[in-house]
């Protein structure tokens, strides 16, 4: 601002030497005048300025601090409670079914797939606790067609085709019918492509009550005669 007013008062002493003699002593006045007046302007736009500057800074700095704290959404927790304890155990009246075996047959046309499914049912059984009855290897079924080489062609020559098919069969005894369901639904859903599974259960049953006496402990009957 000082340079500014020092450059205005030199421009006000350059035009007062050019002026003529007479008008040089009343021209001085209304130049300095003029030049205090505009230096004034500039001074007031340069302190308000400097003034909304500040209120702008100051405005800024408060909004800052009493901004509230925005935290993103996904550090904030918005579910329901939900408690840890675990359900109660729904007990029913009804008793739990009995097998005496249970006995799975599988069988396709690859015996190495047949081994390695094996291995896995003896595994997961021996896993849950069943206990394993027999684990056998059935004899094969041998299927052969025999037709032409060629339909254009003579009768003597032939080509034959076989289809063999694996057995193998894994049977448990004395399970109840929760853990055969479990364990049948386990390596069902393991069971590979191209393999067929045959489940047989022998489950144990009350004896009735009708015939837990013999009919002949009973009271005998009188026999009618015969007309």
């Amino acid at each position: 601002m000082e340079a500014a007013f020092h450059r205005f008062l030199g421009q006000s002493v350059t035009e007062e030497d050019n002026c003529p003699a007479p008008t040089k002593i009343m021209a001085a006045p209304v130049v300095v005048c003029r030049n205090i007046r505009t230096f004034g302007r500039i001074f007031v736009g340069v302190s308000q300025s400097g003034s909304i500057g500040l209120n702008a800074c100051r405005y800024h700095g408060i909004s800052t601090l009493f901004r509230p704290l925005q935290l993103p959404a996904a550090c904030l927790h918005t579910g329901t409670f939900s408690s840890s304890l675990p359900s109660s155990v729904i007990l029913t009246e009804e008793p739990d079914t009995l097998y005496q075996k249970v006995s799975v047959l599988v069988k396709g046309h690859d015996k190495a797939v047949l081994d390695s499914y094996e291995f896995f049912a003896i595994l997961a059984a021996r896993e849950l606790g069943v206990t394993l009855g027999k684990v056998f290897e059935p004899p094969k079924n041998i299927e052969r067609l025999t037709l032409l080489k060629s339909v254009h062609i003579f009768k003597k020559h032939r080509v034959q085709y076989e289809m063999r098919t694996h057995y193998r069969c894994i049977e448990l005894s004395r399970v109840t019918g929760s853990t055969a369901q479990v364990y049948l639904e386990y390596i069902q859903r393991n069971l590979p492509e191209g393999v067929a599974m045959e489940v047989t259960k022998t489950s144990m049953e009350k004896v009735p009550e009708h015939i837990l006496e013999p009919m002949w402990n009973g009271p005998p009957t009188e026999e009618k005669p015969s007309q």
